[in-house]
This record gives structure tokens, C-alpha cells and sequence, in this order.
């Protein structure tokens, strides 16, 4: 019988395909390795899944025969490999798109030998798989040898001191410090002490700079607890390996028990602390570990601490890293020299050798969940990983999702609790609401900066302290409105309001940034003289500045007239960060303010003004929800949140919660060392239950309420969804593919009987997005099976029955529901 390899290729198919293995290949060919295979034509990467002896229904003479071998070593191994096929399967997506997620850039060096064998002849499609290659550096360690005593002296003793106290060390770093390094590390190397090696250097700027090593501080006693809690889970965890993948359920890995925890500990009771433990317990068993944080801009801060306890042998992967940064990354891994990975959502498919431990930082955090192509969550695919691997998963927040407290609650997952600060001196803040209701504008003379909050800020300022501003909305102003006829400018290709970014303006005040105020015409507003700005403000009539779309990413300049009735008036509505840094810059102007929110936070550029802040060169931070994750800066005593009400209304049944998150993180960053905090919370709706649990640091209190709200309306965790997304350029055709979809899901057996329930078709709440007509269609199920089931019968439909000018995607577990 012929020998036969199961391939998935980089298509939009849920399916593998099947090609023979040449003779000359038919020792080297294993699962995990990439090929190259010819494909409608075409030469493509694809990826072996399986390899076997067998006969098979196809015609032989249709079976084409793999072309090359890419990898002498598979470049996905069997654990990620089974992983990957498990994940593809529950989301439902197309198993070589689920493959790229995880597979490294392709090296030249492989990209010569191929052309070497004639194989890149004819039309070659390499997709996405970039190459990297280039030049090497070297790099020393210590060995385990023992020098003779009084053998060394000088240069190569502080050498040889300096690599056991840090690790291994970049030698033009060393010859840094030592000018005659080299030469020295040579003869270290000759006698055994010392081995050098060399390889491409990692140029992430997390690793520009030597990190000193830290002292590990003492535990308090529940931080003692969990740490212990999760040692023992470390020691009584299954080698890695087991069982065939299935389509089965990540929220509940089998027999998870002791071996997934939710760690659940307040704002700055010392969360980070255990994972260093826990980790530095996996490495003593020979064990991987990888660490996952939602945001990028909390990598360098986690990454710092992490170097200083464990040097520099761990890899960081992010989306900002480069092509060949990434594979240096990826290639320390897969070859087993660095055994911790930290990055965010993507970092889920590192292969971290022999993996034993996963830790997710802030795991509540909805950009866990990929909203683009394969929509996997990353917090869900942790727990699978980690249960196929038998590995330990640690899922870590202030503020817990409501899934994973109910995992809690039906035994899935164990709770280790962190009740108090780390800091003996440090106490959770004293917070207040402020009923924008009743007071009325500061001396700012824009409402939301209400005559309480402006006082706090000059306290905080009269005290050398600094302070944080949050609000969840950037530019400097969401909407442009004609003061004539009432219409919202719009964005031509979405259903939304265009944002104004001003930028900085040339009548700006020397010294500060443009400062702010309610434009012409809105509430709280002063009638400047005719021709002339008010006394103090920049002119705020809205001239010049861009308009953008923070969906498609349109941008263009203001008109100077409504597109509806032609009036010049054009009025500026509502408060955005932009405008909010100008109005407190206008208002203190001996203060230093500064913003952190996407439009500012570029490539390096989030990370020093965070740095600034650290070092007391800034005393305001105005920002959105960036300024919420995790950060520790001791000197905050002060949080301002602008306008809580604005992530409560928005049509989603997840906005109590995610309101509640950001209100209790960003107080967090309030008090963490030993001056006391304040937050002051401004709303128009202080009944509200996130706000009122929020300002009583009360968690538990309001996952109890959540949770039994959810129950009577039917939303997870009591059912499970899925989210049927169409859109197309004509509505109509769009339109019709959603009701044809709905029609089928009610006639499957599992419609028929009712075990789901089919909500819509349905406009989505942004019904027109980058020029196609949105449409959903929402599966609601008590169990998975049957959930299952008509999901499997809907894809059967969407490959051959649909309109193919209409697109549908399946969204298993949606977290975005506009």
C-alpha cells in the first residue's frame, strides 16, 4: 500500500488533503513538518497532519506526490500539533488557517535548499510564510565545570562571576563592561568553564538593555498559600502526551480539578509574585511555562520583573515584534534553549518545550478573544492546552469573568484567594461617587469635570502626588453635529459617528498642550466675544483637525458645511481624551499632563510615557482603559473616572461587567505603597449596580448578582452561544442569506425539538461596517451537543447553498456582540 500524508494547506477549507509520500522522502516525512505541495497549480507551505500505510477511495492517479521536505525537524510538535487540530475543530475553522497561527517564518537557508532541488520552479505561493535569516551573534554561559581554586584571576574570574550571578550574556555586552572580554571568554571556553555559541539575536526592545537581578521578597500567608497550592499541582501532574484530540469542550477540560486554579486577588495583592513562583517551581521540574497578558503594553513591565528573576532565557512574543525577532524567538523555543514564554493572545501557540505550567494574567480581559479570522479565545484555549499537555493553568484577575467563576462553582477550576495588598502599608482606596446630577461644572466650565473632581486634582497636585484621569473615549470630541438641522456627520462606509481629532493646534498656549472646553453652542459653554476665543481658551471653533472613523480607519478633513442643509455651523459633541488632556491643561497649568490611549501609544512610545510617569514626570495621566491593565505606579494617589455610564449602555449583555472590570481596575491603580488612594467615580446613574458594587470594592457581591441575572434571561454561563455573523456589499444579498440561514437552523432536528433556540435574523447594532451590510444570527443552547450539531448542518450550507457575494462567519463563545 502506498504511504499517504494528510496535509493541511493555508486555504479556506476545513479540510486536509491527501498526497503521497515519495520513496526518498518516506523516512523523514512526520507529522508536524512542513512541505511543499502543489495545489490547484500552485506550490504551497502546508503542514503534515498524519502519516500512514493505507489504501484509500481516491483514484491513485489523482494523488499527487509531495514535492519537498521543509523541515528536517517538524516545526509544530505533537502536542501543539493535536492542540491545534482540537482548537480548528470546536471554532469550526478552517484547519490550515488555525496552522499559520502557529508556525514560524520560513529561513532562507531552507528557502536555498529548496531551490537547490529545482523545486521552487514554475508558480510557487509561500502565502503568508515570510523569510527571515541573517547575521549572528554570539552569546556565553556559564557551564556546570568547577574551576581549580586560585586558577583565575582578573577579567576571566569576573567574567565567569558575572555569567553564574546572570546568565547567559550577549559577549559584546560583556566586552561592554570588560574591553579585553573576548579573548578572555576564549580561554574560559578552552578549559571547559564557559561555552559560547551563536545564533541570531533577538532585537525585541525588551532585551535592549541589562536587567540586575532581584532578591525574591517573603510571601504573605495567602500568597504563601496559593503558591504552595500550585506547587503541589506542578508535582502531581501527568508527563505530557494522551489521547486522540476531539471536538470536545475547553471551558471544561476533563479532570481539570486541582490542576486549573483561578487565582483571584485584589488590585496589587502581589498576583505577579505567584507566577514567579510557580514558574521558577515548573523550570526546577524541567518544565515549560508560558505566560499570556492581554495587552502589549503590559509585556515590558512583566517582562522586566521576569528577567530580573530568571535573566534572560525566556522569549516574548507579541504582534509588534519583526519577522525575523519572532523567529529568533520562535526558534529558542522549538530548540529548547529558553523554557519561558511570555506575550500576549498569540503567545498561545508557542512551542514551549515539554510544557508544564500556563499562566493568563487579567484572564477577565475581552482581548483574550481574536476578532478577525479564526476566532479563538485565548483564556478558553489555555485551559485545552494545558489539560491535553497535563499541564497546569493559572487564570489570574481582580475582577473574574463571570465563565471562569462559574467554573469555580461547578468544581472545574479551584480558587486560590489574594483578599489583601501585598504592601503591609498599602490599603484598597477610599471611593467616592460623584451624581453629576447634582454638582454642576468646575472652574473648567465643562461638565464632566465636575467642582469636586477639580479639587481633588489641585489637592493631589498641592501634594507632589500624581493622578490619573480615565475615560473611555478617544479624540477630542465623538461626534460633530450641525447646531442647524441636527445631523450627525457620519462616517460614508460605517453606521457611526465620526470622531474630531484636533492634533496640536498653532494657537495652542506655549508650554502645554491646546486646552479644551464645551464647544460653541453645547452645555456649559461661554459665549466667546464675536471673532475671539474666551479669555484663557484656544479658539474652539471646530477649524482644521481630522475626522476619523476608529472602524475602517477613514480619515479625513472637517467640512466647512453640513453635507444635509449647508449651515457653516458645526458644533463639537461630547468629551474625548484629546479634549480632556487640553481642558486640564488649560485649567493647571503649572501641571505636567500627558495621555496614554492608541492615537499616542506607538511603537516604544506608551512604554516611556509610562516611564515618565514613574519617574514623577508627569503629575496627570489622561487615558483610556490602557491606563486600567496592571500597571504599578506607586505614586498615584489620585483616579478621576470621567463618565462611568459610558460603557453601561451599550446593547450587549456583557456591558455590566465590563463597566464593572474597568471601574475596579483603574481604581486599583490608586494607594498600591503606603499613601492611602481616592478614586471619585462622576455618573448620572449611581444606583447602577456595577458602579455601587464598584465604589464598595465589593466582587463577589456583584459576580453573585450577575450571575443569577444572566440565569433569568438565559445568557451564559447558564446556555451557550454562537454567532452567526453575514455581511455583504448589496443589503439585500446579505439580508436574505442571513433569513436563509435562520430557516435552516429551525428546521434541524435540534431546532425542531427546540434544544436550540434561533434568535433573528437581525440587523447587527453597527449595521453597516467598511461598506458591507451587517446581518447575525444568534444559537442559544443549554448543552454544547446539540449546539453543535446545527452549527455542523449550517456549515454544510454555507459551502454549497449560500449566495457567494454574502460572507458568514461562525463566532463559537462570542465575547463582541456589536
Amino acid at each position: 500500500m502506498p504511504l499517504l500524508a494528510d496535509v493541511a494547506v493555508p486555504v479556506p477549507l476545513s479540510q486536509a488533503f491527501t498526497y503521497e509520500v515519495p520513496a526518498a522522502l518516506a523516512a523523514e516525512v512526520r507529522p508536524g513538518a512542513r512541505v511543499l505541495c502543489e495545489f490547484h497549480r500552485r506550490k504551497l507551505l502546508g503542514v503534515v497532519l498524519a502519516v500512514s500505510e493505507r489504501s484509500t477511495a481516491i483514484d491513485p492517479s489523482r494523488i499527487k506526490p509531495l514535492a519537498a521536505l521543509v523541515d528536517a525537524r517538524p516545526a509544530l510538535p505533537a502536542e501543539l500539533l493535536s492542540f491545534l487540530q482540537e482548537l480548528a475543530a470546536y471554532y469550526f475553522a478552517p484547519i490550515g488557517e488555525v496552522l499559520r497561527l502557529a508556525l514560524p517564518a520560513i529561513e532562507r537557508e531552507q528557502v536555498r535548499a529548496l531551490k537547490a532541488q529545482g523545486e521552487l520552479d514554475g508558480v510557487l505561493d509561500l502565502g503568508r510564510a515570510k523569510q527571515v535569516g541573517g547575521r549572528k551573534v554570539a552569546y556565553a554561559r556559564a557551564t556546570d565545570a568547577i574551576e581549580e581554586p586560585g586558577t583565575l584571576r582578573g577579567q576571566a574570574a569576573a567574567l565567569l562571576a558575572l555569567l553564574r550571578a546572570n546568565g547567559e550574556q550577549p559577549v559584546a555586552r560583556l566586552e561592554e563592561r570588560h574591553g579585553n572580554a573576548r579573548s578572555a571568554l576564549k580561554k574560559l571556553a578552552e578549559r571547559g568553564l564557559v561555552a559560547l555559541d551563536e545564533r541570531e539575536p533577538p532585537r525585541d526592545p525588551f532585551f535592549r538593555l541589562a536587567e540586575a537581578r532581584d532578591v525574591p521578597p517573603e510571601l504573605n500567608a495567602a500568597q504563601a498559600e496559593a503558591a504552595a497550592r500550585i506547587d503541589a499541582a506542578l508535582a502531581a501532574a501527568a508527563a505530557p502526551g494522551g489521547g486522540e484530540p476531539r471536538a470536545g469542550a475547553p471551558h471544561e477540560p476533563r479532570h481539570a480539578g486541582p490542576s486549573a486554579f483561578l487565582l483571584f486577588g485584589v488590585t496589587g495583592s502581589g498576583k505577579t509574585e505567584v507566577y514567579l513562583r510557580a514558574i521558577k517551581s515548573c523550570l526546577d521540574r524541567g518544565r515549560g511555562a508560558l505566560v499570556m497578558v492581554p495587552e502589549i503594553a503590559l509585556t515590558p513591565q512583566l517582562v522586566a520583573r521576569f528577567r530580573a528573576r530568571f535573566g534572560d532565557e525566556l522569549a516574548v512574543l507579541h504582534s509588534g515584534l519583526s519577522d525575523a525577532d519572532r523567529h529568533a524567538m520562535w526558534s529558542s523555543l522549538h530548540r529548547g534553549k529558553v523554557r519561558v514564554a511570555i506575550g500576549a493572545r498569540s503567545a498561545l501557540f508557542a512551542p514551549v518545550p515539554d510544557l508544564g505550567l500556563i499562566l493568563v494574567d487579567e484572564e477577565h480581559d475581552g482581548s483574550f478573544k481574536q476578532e478577525e479570522g479564526v476566532r479563538y479565545h485565548a483564556r478558553d484555549m489555555a485551559l485545552l492546552r494545558a489539560h491535553r499537555a497535563g499541564a497546569v493553568c493559572v487564570l489570574g484577575s481582580a475582577t473574574p469573568s463571570i465563565e471562569s467563576v462559574a467554573l469555580v462553582r461547578r468544581g472545574k477550576l479551584a480558587e486560590l484567594r489574594l483578599p489583601d495588598r501585598a504592601h503591609r502599608e498599602a490599603t484598597l482606596p477610599e471611593v467616592a461617587i460623584v451624581d453629576l446630577r447634582r454638582y454642576g461644572a468646575g472652574p473648567s466650565g465643562d461638565p464632566l469635570i465636575s467642582l469636586p473632581l477639580h479639587r481633588a486634582l489641585e489637592q493631589t497636585l498641592a501634594a507632589k502626588e500624581q493622578a490619573i484621569l480615565f475615560l473611555n473615549r478617544r479624540g477630542f470630541a465623538p461626534s460633530v453635529v450641525c447646531g442647524s438641522c441636527g445631523t450627525l456627520t457620519t462616517c460614508e462606509a460605517c453606521s457611526v459617528a465620526l470622531t474630531y481629532h484636533r492634533g496640536r493646534r498653532r494657537d495652542a498656549p506655549a508650554g502645554g498642550a491646546a486646552p479644551g472646553g464645551a464647544a460653541p453652542g453645547a452645555p456649559g459653554a461661554a459665549p466667546p466675544p464675536a471673532g475671539a476665543p474666551a479669555a484663557g481658551l484656544v479658539d474652539e471653533r471646530p477649524q482644521g483637525g481630522r475626522l476619523r472613523c476608529h472602524y475602517c480607519d477613514y480619515a479625513g478633513p472637517l467640512p466647512e458645511r453640513c453635507a444635509a442643509c449647508g449651515s457653516r455651523t458645526l458644533l463639537l459633541e461630547g468629551l474625548g481624551t484629546e479634549r480632556l488632556e487640553a481642558t486640564i491643561a488649560a485649567s493647571f497649568p503649572e501641571a505636567r499632563v500627558a495621555r496614554l490611549d492608541r492615537d499616542v501609544a506607538g511603537k516604544d512610545r506608551s512604554q516611556a510615557i509610562l516611564a515618565r510617569m514613574r519617574e514623577g514626570k508627569i503629575d496627570i495621566l489622561v487615558g483610556t482603559q490602557m491606563v486600567t491593565k496592571g500597571h504599578d505606579l506607586p505614586n498615584v494617589t489620585l483616579v478621576g473616572v470621567v463618565n462611568a455610564d459610558a460603557a453601561l449602555g451599550l446593547p450587549d449583555f456583557r456591558a455590566a461587567e465590563r463597566g464593572f472590570q474597568l471601574l475596579v481596575q483603574v481604581a486599583g491603580r490608586a494607594g498600591r505603597r503606603d499613601r492611602p488612594g481616592r478614586v471619585l467615580i462622576q455618573t448620572r446613574n449611581p444606583e447602577h449596580p456595577a458602579i455601587a458594587f464598584a465604589a464598595a470594592h465589593d466582587v463577589p457581591g456583584f459576580l453573585d448578582r450577575e450571575i443569577r441575572d444572566r440565569e433569568e434571561v438565559g445568557y451564559p454561563p447558564a446556555t451557550r452561544l454562537a454567532l452567526l455573523r453575514i455581511d455583504a456589499v448589496d443589503e439585500g444579498v446579505g439580508r436574505g442569506a442571513a433569513a436563509k440561514l435562520a430557516a435552516h437552523a429551525r428546521t434541524c432536528p435540534e431546532g425542531l425539538a427546540r434544544r436550540v433556540e434561533v434568535l433573528g435574523p437581525s440587523a447587527a447594532p453597527i449595521a453597516r461596517l467598511r461598506g458591507r451590510y451587517r446581518f447575525r444570527v444568534l444559537l442559544r443552547a443549554r448543552e454544547r451537543g446539540p449546539l453543535r450539531g446545527t452549527l455542523a448542518s449550517l456549515a454544510g450550507l454555507m459551502r454549497d447553498g449560500l449566495d457567494r457575494n454574502a460572507r458568514v462567519i461562525i463566532d463559537v463563545d462570542p465575547v463582541a456582540m456589536l
